[in-house]
């Protein structure tokens, strides 16, 4: 319901019959959200006003609605393996909207609706001066609609453009329908397999002769001596076909039928069951109910897993025919059972108790929930804890909690606790926290709260060595050459210079050749005065 005007007020069709029941005005949610079309809008940055091309495919979707008015420009649309009845595109009679002048609000409010106000309802949208259909997409191309429930091809002539149209394993029955696509003059493939219509005597010869645009029909093309024979056939097919749509109806009539009858007991099973668990059922009721809550809990869930499998073979195991409202009927169990296991989880969620992390007589517990390593490091020279919990690498530090108590530290990790009781008291304040860059370990510091005084430890034998080995470097950099001293008497090596032994020379040879003797050397050398006037010899 709208509010257009103070004295005006808008309703749908829908709404229409609510109304004159005295019922509160509830209008129909769309399945199809802006919301959905934009996710789906991924690879055109999620603009749906120039959506070219969408898949809706296995989205549950039973009917279409403001997909004209979202994308104009749609000319792809995927919506394979849906439960669509039937092909909404161009809207119907149940989205018209009507004017109602002059209602006066308590009327609403009082659920009441006078046979004057009802004469005077103008419906706008679908009037005969009104031509303008917006739900019409007119630049679509290609429309699958496979694997849903549509029963009659309708509500395409805005289609302008389409030249594909997939109703592969749906259940058209009224082959007829057909007809209705004469109007799209660029349609030139139609994949009608897997319908109750295509085992109908001169389905395809009906098809050829009705749609002349067509080129390909179940992905098999169209010759042209094949479709001036149906032509000429044109009215004794028609004929039966009219004749075996009226059996099929009347067959999808008993189905229908049969389908309210089978859904209206499981309602009536379903509501005794419940009246049994509520303890409704019998006089001895309350002892059961008792011996019930006497029970413990793991005997009541192993209860309420076998009946659950139970029902599930006996669904699963009926035979049913493969209509529409049992496919319907298949997609609402399921979707029933999923939402219980989504409720039973989250009851157990809410079920699960706290941790307990402090005892009632208030001592402190060690708990590591995440399951996470860690090593507690007691460094006796900075006096100080260092403990260092491994938490995930690529893990954000948002995630992560540190409090540190004097007895106790405690980190929660994604909201899981992680505490360590401490084996000395630690200053809270001190402490640090820090995160490694390589692992992503969390390193927390804690210095102890009693001070110990340590002895002056004694300088060793390696810091003497390496004092030695800085002396020696720091001389290097200065520039100083330093020779090595040996020891001759550990010289172990022969002296090769002393292999050959000098022998005198006398009497051979010129004189001038032999040698002077080493004493006249020796006393001249005794004599020798050195004066520093005199240069050096080169």
């Amino acid at each position: 319901m709208i509010t257009l005007s103070p004295g005006l007020w808008c309703f749908s069709a829908t709404e229409i019959p609510l109304l004159l029941a005295n019922e509160l005005v509830v209008p129909k949610e769309c399945p199809v959200t802006e919301d959905l079309v934009r996710r789906r809008a991924e690879h055109n940055n999620c603009e749906i006003f120039s959506l070219e091309e969408i898949s809706l495919h296995q989205q549950e979707i039973e009917k279409l609605e403001y997909l004209d008015k979202w994308c104009r420009d749609l000319k792809i649309l995927y919506l394979q393996n849906n439960l669509i009845p039937k092909i909404d595109i161009l809207g119907s009679d149940e989205d018209c909207c009507y004017l109602i002048p002059s209602l006066p609000p308590f009327c609403i409010l009082e659920r009441k609706c006078s046979p004057l106000t009802v004469n005077l309802l103008i419906p706008i949208g679908h009037s005969e001066n009104n031509t303008e259909n917006v739900s019409k997409l007119k630049k679509l191309e290609y429309l699958n609609v496979a694997l849903n429930n549509i029963e009659r091809i309708e509500n395409l002539e805005g289609c302008e453009e389409l030249k594909k149209l997939d109703l592969t394993a749906n259940f058209i029955g009224e082959l007829s329908s057909v007809e209705s696509l004469k109007h799209n003059i660029h349609l030139k493939e139609l994949f009608l397999t897997g319908n109750p219509c295509t085992e109908f005597e001169g389905y395809r010869q009906f098809v050829v002769a009705t749609l002349h645009q067509l080129k390909y029909l179940d992905s098999k093309e169209i010759e042209r001596s094949e479709r001036i024979k149906a032509l000429q056939d044109y009215p004794e097919v028609k004929q039966k076909i009219r004749e075996q749509e009226q059996v099929y109806l009347h067959k999808r009539a008993r189905e229908k039928e049969e389908a309210e009858r089978r859904m209206q007991e499981r309602k009536d099973k379903k509501q005794k069951q419940m009246e049994s668990k509520l303890g409704f059922d019998s006089p001895g009721s309350p002892q059961e109910k008792e011996n019930r809550q006497a029970e413990g809990d793991g005997e009541q869930e192993t209860c309420r897993t076998v009946e659950s499998d139970e029902e599930d073979r006996r669904f699963w195991e009926e035979p049913t025919p493969y209509t529409p409202e049992s496919r319907l009927e298949t997609h609402r169990y399921i979707e029933e059972k999923r939402r219980a296991k989504d409720n039973t989880r989250e009851s157990k969620k809410s079920e699960k108790p706290p941790w307990t992390l402090v005892t009632a007589e208030g001592k402190v517990l060690n708990v590591n929930v995440p399951k996470l390593h860690f090593s507690l490091k007691d460094d006796e020279e900075n006096n100080q804890f260092i403990l260092e919990l491994a938490v995930y690498r690529y893990l954000d530090t948002s995630l992560l909690d540190v409090d540190v108590q004097p007895t106790y530290i405690r980190v929660l990790v994604k909201g899981k606790p992680f505490q360590f009781v401490l084996p000395e008291e630690v200053k809270p304040d001190s402490s640090s926290a820090k995160r490694s860059q390589t692992t992503g370990h969390l390193v927390v510091t804690m210095p102890k709260a009693k001070e110990i005084i340590l002895a002056k430890q004694k300088v060793s034998a390696s810091i003497k060595h390496s004092d030695c080995d800085t002396l020696q470097k720091n001389a290097r950099r200065s520039g100083k050459v330093e020779k090595l001293e040996v020891d001759p008497s550990k010289y172990s090596f022969p002296d090769v210079t002393k292999i050959i032994q000098e022998k005198e020379r006398t009497g051979q040879g010129p004189l001038k050749l032999q040698p002077e003797k080493m004493t006249e050397v020796k006393e001249s050398c005794v004599e020798f005065e050195n004066d520093e006037d005199v240069p050096p010899l080169i």
